[in-house]
C-alpha cells in the first residue's frame, strides 16, 4: 500500500485509462462487424468514409498497445517506482484521442468530439505526472 502513499493520482488516472482503452479494444475486438457497421454509418458523410476499416483497425492497435504499457507500467510503478512504461501508455493515450478527435470533427460530431475532452485533460494530467 505504499505504492498509493507515493503515486495516488498516477495509479488512479492510469486505472482510468486502462479501463478506458482494454475495454475499448476489446469491444472492438469482440464485436468487430458491429463496431465497423456503426463507425461507417458515423463517417459516411465525411472524407474518411472509405478508409473506415483501415481507421478503426488503427485506433484499435493503438488502444490495446497503450493499454499494454500503461498495465505493465502500473506493474513497474508499484513494485519499482519506475515510471517509463507507464508514461509510454499515457502518450499512446493522449495520441489516440487526438485520432479521435479528428476524426469526430470530420464527421461533423462536435457533441462527440467535446466528450473526448474530459479523456484528453485527463490523460494530459497524467501525462504530466507520469513526466516528472
Amino acid at each position: 500500500m505504499e505504492v498509493f502513499k507515493n503515486y495516488p493520482a498516477e495509479i488512479l488516472i492510469l486505472l482510468f485509462l486502462i479501463v478506458t482503452f482494454l475495454q475499448s479494444g476489446l469491444d472492438k475486438v469482440t464485436d468487430w462487424k458491429g463496431n465497423l457497421s456503426f463507425i461507417k454509418d458515423h463517417f459516411s458523410n465525411s472524407p474518411l468514409k472509405n478508409m473506415v476499416p483501415l481507421l478503426l483497425a488503427t485506433i484499435l492497435i493503438l488502444e490495446i498497445i497503450a493499454s499494454v504499457f500503461m498495465i505493465f507500467g502500473l506493474y513497474q510503478l508499484a513494485f519499482d517506482g519506475i515510471k517509463t512504461y507507464a508514461l509510454l501508455g499515457a502518450e499512446l493515450s493522449a495520441l489516440t484521442l487526438i485520432l479521435l478527435l479528428i476524426g469526430q470533427r470530420l464527421a461533423k460530431d462536435y457533441a462527440g468530439a467535446m466528450t473526448l475532452a474530459v479523456y484528453f485533460v485527463t490523460t494530459i494530467f497524467g501525462v504530466y505526472l507520469l513526466s516528472k
